[in-house]
């Protein structure tokens, strides 16, 4: 298992070759310590873990690991088929163009959902889609606590869970998080 900082897993995400709907995601705070965790999964793209914080309202900071290659029988039921919440990864625009191109599509789609009967599943499907995001799905999320779901995944992946609370317990540390202003 290798440890690396929270936004190159993300850039693997984006860069998967896998069905940008299939995507799924679990997400609460740490089991002890401040911050978050994340699990993403893909049937065919494996499953990412991701443990990050806010160091100040402009910076997050974080470590995460790539945990398996594929969802297995037994994963498949850790991650939610549906949720009350969904969540999205988008890649930035490069330019200008590709800026206006997006405004554009996305205008479309909420015109077109302003006059058609849909539900909210179908306008997020078809933002995501406006905007070419490269991963996007049902999350099981708790601003406040933990999901059953995080728990089950930390318990599958006890020891990657146990590694990347140290290196993110590190990066807390070294940023002087906790300790006042000086």
């Amino acid at each position: 298992m290798r440890v690396r900082d929270w936004r190159d897993i993300l850039d693997d995400v984006a860069e998967s070759s896998a069905a940008p709907d299939d995507w799924r995601a679990v997400a609460g705070d740490r089991h002890d310590g401040i911050g978050e965790d994340l699990y993403l999964g893909h049937p065919d793209a494996g499953v990412f873990q991701l443990k990050t914080y806010a160091k100040n309202p402009f910076e997050v900071q974080g470590v995460g690991t790539e945990l398996a290659r594929r969802i297995d029988d037994d994963l498949d039921p850790l991650f939610p088929e549906r949720a009350g919440g969904r969540f999205g990864v988008q890649r930035g625009i490069e330019d200008g163009n590709d800026a206006e191109q997006a405004v554009k599509r996305l205008g479309s789609v909420v015109e077109t959902h302003r006059d058609a009967p849909t539900t909210p599943g179908d306008f997020f499907e078809d933002v995501m889609d406006a905007l070419d995001s490269p991963a996007y799905g049902p999350m099981e999320y708790d601003a406040y606590g933990r999901p059953d779901g995080l728990d089950h995944l930390a318990d599958e992946f006890e020891e990657a869970d146990r590694l990347l609370d140290a290196d993110l317990d590190d990066l807390v540390d070294e940023g002087g998080v906790g300790h006042g202003f000086q």
